[in-house]
């Protein structure tokens, strides 16, 4: 280990314990904390729209209201009340009106559900309802004359159920014909029928809807206005083999309906993202994604092309980082972007030649620019704040909203650090340590490994609830971006490729072995787990390493040979693996923890959604069973009714509990137990079902 990691953690005086001033932070807060979201700048930059989502304990759901911030930060006003949450505000580009999306009940809730387009006067007044289609409406986008809206419409495959009525009285469902290659997907399901996205044109003054384009065969997502408003610039994936890539492309059409659309880029990876024009309409950025077999590792480009038509350029080539959200400066000379960078996400700008120039400094994660009249906001993250809104403006961040300050100044947190170590290949590997507020040197605390998933995330430099609670609880927790990982480049993210359960894993190990030689950790209470690839590489890690003490993984999966057809990734299964039949060895090597299990010996709990077709359950329940029959400590917890991500606001609790409860029982035996085993089996008050009684599969 470099002598560089043991100091962080054992000499340096940034380690020493903060005065007591505030109480620790509990499960109880995880209800307090408000998610700021989707800043929009108004029109003449006076004010900034956003979203805050809130969680509703007596309903047991999430609610989210629109809000809006004077641009000098002193003025924060809620807008919206309903108890249907509304998202996606929008300005009118004449600034006379805010526009949502929401669900509400409109004008005839019999014959209009699902959620539509609601407008309020900027001077005040109720929000009414502007759109009435049985369509799904994906997203929205103004006009420059705040005439129109170009509208992204999918039809529902089924009709939407009455609950009015009992369920006897209901149109039964049709049967699902499925005729598509890639034919799952989480929350959408089963992929069938004809349906796509589709872009249409809504105008406000007649109500008339009709579509830009008339092909039905393809999706289409990302719709942008050119300044002047004559065309529309899309993203769509219309290759011969559509449903067999994830290849996308940029097109532009003009902006009426029935328009021929003219295709702009023919990379044969994904290009597209958020669309930007440049003022004078000549000119779109996108971003260009890796090529096709790296699908799953992606890096994105950013790249211009012209928007009548032209050769496309990579503008970030040398960058060898990933940038996000294009968008032209005022006088159109530069770009500025987001560029996710080892372990932070920072605003830039990007000028001729692809020189790349850093806005802000410091470690954060900012999201979500938007700009007019001169003015940028973004959302920005540290570890020890929850996202909010700030101002760009001369070379720094200014905070506008203050959503969770009166949180923060009850609750002491966790000091996060940076940390750098070498895997056993001489490998360069970073990461993050967050320590218990109260923090004392020569202390040995319990050590938590927690897993990222992905792979092609990292953790970053923002505030991560569950992070700072297992923290306050007295353990050290260690996040690394093990190979794999964004942040690092092209050849970092892609050097897992085809290779599972490997480099990553010795990345892992190699950062425990670095915090463990810092002096602050007792060996002997390590404690492992992740979601979905970090669940994953849970069930890698316990089948190489026998050192911990306590596992979790979960939405993971360890034989992957039976995840092929009942997955969401089936093209990556085949520009990297090959089908299983073709290259049984490599299925066979990259699946070594279920048919390794009997090297397997530490207690491990899995948890999974029951409609998650992202990493389905059988993945958990194979390795719940595995280890029942070897007689490992083991349970399976199921939250009905979930998707990948877990939602439900007693879910998101339960879980988090069932967390610490779990690592307490086996990495802390002396001390509290914050889950009795009756409450274990007993759950809150829409419970999983537990593995460790009889289940129905």
């Amino acid at each position: 280990m470099p002598p560089a990691a043991a100091l962080l953690l054992a000499c340096s005086p940034v380690w020493a314990a903060a005065p007591p001033t505030k109480r620790p932070l509990v499960l109880d807060d995880l209800a307090k904390v408000r998610q700021v979201a989707d800043p929009q700048v108004s029109p003449d930059g006076a004010w900034v729209a956003y979203t805050v989502t809130t969680v509703n304990a007596a309903k047991d759901k999430q609610d989210t209201n629109i809000w809006k911030v004077s641009w000098d930060g002193k003025q924060e006003i809620q807008l919206t009340y309903s108890p249907e949450s509304e998202s996606s505000p929008r300005w009118s580009p004449d600034g006379k009106y805010l526009s949502f999306l929401s669900s509400r009940p409109g004008e005839d809730p019999e014959k209009v559900k699902g959620t539509q387009v609601w407008v309020m006067d900027r001077r005040g007044g109720e929000a009414r309802q502007l759109t009435r289609f049985k369509e799904k409406i994906e997203d929205y986008a103004w006009s420059p004359d705040s005439t129109r809206l170009a509208l992204v419409l999918r039809n529902p495959d089924q009709p939407e159920a009455d609950k009015k009525k009992p369920e006897s009285e209901q149109a039964p469902p049709k049967p699902i014909v499925v005729d598509r290659y890639h034919f799952k997907e989480d929350h959408a399901g089963y992929l069938h029928g004809p349906e796509h996205s589709r872009i249409f044109l809504y105008d406000l003054a007649t109500q008339k809807l009709n579509p830009l384009t008339n092909e039905k065969m393809f999706d289409e997502e990302n719709p942008s206005w050119s300044p002047d408003g004559t065309r529309i610039a899309f993203v769509s994936n219309r290759g011969k083999d559509w449903e067999r890539t994830e290849n996308t492309d940029v097109f532009v059409a003009s902006a009426k309906p029935g328009s021929m659309p003219l295709q702009l880029t023919h990379f044969a990876g994904p290009d597209g993202g958020r669309l930007a024009w440049s003022p004078d309409g000549s000119t779109i950025a996108y971003t260009q994604g890796s090529e096709p077999r790296f699908s799953a590792y992606n890096l994105n480009r950013l790249a211009l092309v012209p928007s009548r038509g032209g050769t496309p350029g990579v503008l970030t080539g040398k960058l060898d980082r990933g940038v996000t959200w294009p968008a032209f400066t005022p006088d159109g000379k530069a770009i500025d972007v987001l560029v996710q960078d080892d372990r932070s996400e920072y605003p830039a700008r990007v000028t001729a030649g692809g020189v790349v120039e850093r806005l802000v400094g410091g470690e954060f994660v900012a999201s979500s620019p938007s700009r007019s009249h001169g003015h940028v906001a973004l959302l920005s993250s540290t570890d020890n704040a929850p996202a909010e809104v700030f101002a760009l403006e001369a070379g720094g961040l200014r905070q506008l909203t203050n959503q969770n300050g009166p949180l923060l100044a009850e609750v002491q947190l966790g000091r996060t650090e940076n940390i750098s170590f070498h895997s056993k290949d001489g490998t360069e590997v970073h990461g993050i340590v967050t320590q218990p507020p109260a923090f004392a040197s020569g202390t040995k605390y319990p050590l938590l490994l927690r897993i990222h998933g992905g792979p092609n995330g990292q953790d970053g430099r923002a505030f991560q609830f569950e992070r700072q609670f297992f923290a306050a609880n007295g353990y050290l927790v260690l996040n690394v971006n093990y190979r794999g990982s964004a942040g690092r480049g092209a050849a970092y993210s892609e050097s897992i490729f085809g290779d599972w359960g490997n480099k990553e894993v010795a990345d892992l190990l190699a950062g425990v072995d670095a915090v463990v030689a810092s002096g602050s950790v007792d060996p002997d209470r390590l404690g492992i787990g992740g979601w979905s690839y970090g669940g994953i590489l849970t069930d890698y890690t316990i089948a190489t390493d026998g050192r911990f003490k306590a596992a979790i993984s979960g939405a993971g999966s360890a034989n992957q040979i039976s995840m092929y057809g009942v997955d969401q990734y089936v093209i990556q299964y085949d520009l990297e693996l090959g089908p299983p039949w073709k290259n049984p060895e490599r299925w066979m090597k990259i699946s070594y923890p279920f048919f390794n299990a009997g090297r397997i010996h530490t207690p491990t709990l899995f948890l999974g959604g029951d409609l998650d077709f992202n990493v389905p359950l059988i993945g958990g329940e194979q390795m719940y069973q595995a280890l029942k029959n070897l007689g490992v400590p083991t349970e399976l917890v199921i939250y009905p009714g979930q998707h990948h991500g877990i939602s439900r606001p007693s879910f998101v609790r339960d879980r988090l509990q069932r967390y610490l409860a779990w690592y307490d029982k086996y990495l802390k035996p002396e001390g509290r137990q914050t889950l009795t085993a009756k409450e274990r089996a007993s759950g809150p008050k829409a419970p999983p079902q537990s593995g460790s009684q009889p289940l129905a599969p």
